[in-house]
């Protein structure tokens, strides 16, 4: 090859780069998702956070990633979890719970983060305010930790006999145990039930918190809101069934396994709506708190009619 045309290819080629360059494909976002329990517990929720990310442009293994990372029930993990994901500069966390929303804000203040809580985020001190949250940090409050005085009043609506009442919290997670608590000895008297709250924050616990309410002869259970609970769920009901004890819950899942009671799928699709509005250049801090509009009261009929005639054959012996 003459000099001339060798210079003429090394040119050209040399024109070229930029173009290719350009068309390398962008870098596909990555969201964390960090939640305290494990991924069989959730059934329906993950679905509902992609249909959220869905209708905000966003769809798994298309033009988004999503890192789980799951406590297993072990709470201690999670800031170790929550370290991992900011180590990885995923360009959003999600979180579920009050103590993962918390412990997510202590580990990063520049990672945006989009929760999903259960109680007043300006009271746990993860927002300045509803309208304006400030910082990295905005998300969804479903309010069922704000619900406990009115699930007292409808516990004794659906039982009127029961007069006492076995309240299980999860020590573990101490914004939540702590309000339930609160909110209970707010509410016992103007129901005029006694109650005891009993801590539960393994599986052996919650065992041991049944033999005793069995023993002590409770009349019905509230469960504190709390994820916790909910990865334990066929555990709690099964328990409940087994001993004829007539309890609420604090999520529908509860009663479609099986419990009497239930009232989150939709804030789990607010959240991924959220976090795909972040990813498309939204800033948290111009993201008001959501608050669900949507409540729901869902009884398992099967389990309601079980217990009505367990109740009419004490009825009869007594």
């Amino acid at each position: 090859m003459r000099r001339r045309d060798f210079t003429k290819v090394v040119a050209g080629s040399a024109a070229a780069w930029p173009l290719a360059a350009h068309a390398q494909p962008a870098a596909m976002p990555v969201i964390g998702l960090l939640d305290v329990r494990s991924a069989d517990t959730v059934g329906e929720r993950l679905p509902a956070f992609r249909q959220g990310l869905k209708a905000s442009g966003y769809v798994e293994g298309e033009n988004v990633a999503i890192v789980y990372r799951w406590a297993e029930n072990e709470i201690g993990r999670l800031p170790e979890l929550a370290t991992d994901l900011v180590g990885r500069k995923v360009n959003v966390i999600a979180t579920v719970g009050n103590e993962v929303a918390l412990i997510a804000k202590k580990t990063t203040q520049s990672t945006p983060i989009v929760f999903v809580v259960s109680q007043d985020p300006v009271s746990l001190g993860l927002v300045a305010s509803l309208a304006r949250p400030g910082s990295n940090i905005t998300g969804i409050n479903f309010f069922s930790g704000e619900l406990v005085g009115k699930q007292l009043g409808l516990l004794r609506e659906l039982v009127p006999a029961a007069s006492r009442i076995a309240v299980i919290v999860n020590p573990a997670n101490p914004s939540t145990a702590e309000k339930t608590v609160k909110d209970v000895a707010a509410a016992s008297p103007v129901t005029g039930i006694h109650t005891k709250t009993f801590a539960a924050s393994t599986g052996g616990d919650i065992d041991a918190a049944f033999s005793t309410l069995v023993s002590e002869r409770y009349d019905a259970l509230l469960l504190a809101s709390d994820p916790f609970f909910s990865g334990r769920r066929v555990q709690l009901v099964s328990l409940a069934t087994r001993h004829a004890i007539p309890a609420i819950y604090p999520q529908r899942d509860f009663a479609e396994v099986g419990g009497l009671r239930s009232s989150i799928t939709d804030a789990w699709r607010q959240s991924g709506a959220y976090v795909g509005r972040i990813l498309a250049g939204a800033k948290p801090a111009d993201l008001p708190v959501l608050q669900s509009n949507k409540l729901e009261l869902v009884i398992n009929a099967q389990t309601a009619r079980i217990r009505s005639r367990c109740a009419r054959g004490a009825s009869r012996e007594s």
